[in-house]
């Protein structure tokens, strides 16, 4: 059988053969970024154990934000690191001329892929070292969730010492729901995790669960007591009610609204001001809010448990399909190219779509066992997955992206899949 042509964009992936960084050039874009951004974030760094001292490792991190390469990074220097990054990310023109010159893994989010497998043994067999963000995505919501899937089992495969970075203040400087940036502290503490006797002996359920313990991290509780300054310029609400969708008065669903630094219902009135340490301050004596944000996204996810136990439950969106090129680079910040739309449906019998593919009538369905959640490239306007090991994204017409994310990461635990919630939240 004639070996499967690869299109334009897979071969520049796929025929690549990783190597370590080159260690001048790494180091100089390390020092600019240094330069650049460091004072500007107001990073502090702490070494409880120094990375930097050890010989080969694996450095594993919290994923708080988009620029967590640099926080990682521009520490740990004149150290070189291979980074794993999302594959779609390669797509992306301002990205893809970077990533190869620092030698970049590319990894298929929440998806087995053997090529990240293949290139990580190929770095490590050449006396490299990986830096890996476990979850898969920076933070959605301000705290982690859960390592993806496998990760204790490809950390114990490599039996290296692993060390480890939390980033604090991270997501507060880069939110989620906002393209914006807010500089004011970021905390950034290395130690380190594992002996590669520890991963002798541990398990890779064990090991997970160590990671996730010892990443875990929420900005907002932390802030609550530090009280640390975001210059926001008074937009600290922007795009917020894309995450707190669900009033905690009138308990409506997707009647949030958010400008400059308030969050309000549509429907009863009910919300909050901002400020610029991200506490939340009622709008007036009838207003009913959580005790700060991370407490009315636990909440939301704590309704969305109990309304999925409904045999009949699902939630549809009209949405627009985009994929990724074939032929030619994203340009202009651009995750993917719009190719149809439909309508987007998730339930206990999975993730189906029903609509066109480039002016074709087009549907799938995806077994809630193959995806436990998704990626977002961005910001919370739109969410990818994979479909037999083809990236898809998904822009709905409506801002209910983190509802499809809260109603699929519970369905796929209530039926068993593999990616399961922290145990100190069970």
């Amino acid at each position: 059988m004639a070996k499967k042509q690869r299109k334009v964009n897979e071969r520049v992936l796929y025929d690549r053969k990783i190597k370590k960084p080159p260690t001048f050039i790494y180091n100089v874009l390390g020092r600019v970024w240094q330069a650049l951004f460091m004072k500007k974030y107001g990073v502090k760094v702490t070494y409880n154990e120094d990375p930097r001292k050890a010989g080969q490792h694996i450095l594993i991190s919290n994923h708080a934000s988009r620029n967590d390469y640099i926080f990682v990074g521009v520490p740990t220097l004149p150290t070189t690191y291979n980074f794993v990054a999302g594959y779609n990310e390669f797509y992306r023109s301002h990205l893809r001329g970077v990533f190869n010159l620092l030698q970049v893994i590319p990894k298929k989010n929440f998806t087995p892929d053997v090529y990240t497998l293949k290139e990580v043994s190929r770095v490590i067999k050449e006396g490299g070292n990986i830096v890996l963000f476990p979850e898969g995505m920076n933070s959605i919501a301000g705290m982690n969730q859960p390592v993806a899937i496998g990760t204790g089992k490809f950390i114990k495969h490599f039996k290296l010492p692993v060390y480890y970075s939390v980033i604090k203040g991270g997501f507060l400087s880069f939110p989620k729901h906002t393209n914006n940036e807010y500089p004011g502290t970021i905390e950034v503490t290395f130690d380190k995790m594992f002996s590669p006797s520890d991963l002798e002996k541990l398990s890779p359920e064990e090991i997970e669960k160590i990671v996730n313990e010892k990443l875990y991290h929420d900005d907002y509780k932390w802030n609550a007591i530090y009280k640390h300054v975001y210059k926001t310029g008074g937009k600290s609400a922007e795009g917020l009610s894309d995450v707190l969708y669900i009033c905690p008065k009138c308990k409506k669903e997707l009647t949030m609204v958010s400008k400059e630094n308030t969050i309000w219902c549509t429907e009863c009135g009910n919300g909050a001001i901002v400020d610029d340490t991200y506490a939340l301050t009622p709008l007036d004596e009838t207003s009913i809010l959580s005790k700060d944000q991370s407490d009315w996204f636990k909440w939301q996810r704590s309704l969305v448990k109990d309304a999925v136990k409904d045999k009949n439950f699902s939630f549809s969106a009209k949405v627009k399909l985009g994929v990724l090129p074939d032929y030619k680079l994203l340009k202009n910040l651009k995750t993917s190219e719009i190719v149809g739309e439909g309508t987007l449906t998730i339930s206990h019998n999975g993730l189906s779509y029903v609509g066109t593919n480039n002016n074709e009538p087009f549907e799938f369905n995806i077994e809630l066992k193959d995806v436990p959640t998704y990626g977002m490239c961005t910001d919370t306007s739109r969410f990818y997955t994979f479909l037999n090991g083809k990236f898809i994204e998904f822009y709905p017409e409506t801002p209910c992206v983190l509802k499809f994310f809260l109603i699929t990461e519970e369905l796929h635990r209530l039926h068993g899949g593999k990616w399961q919630d922290f145990d100190f939240n069970k």
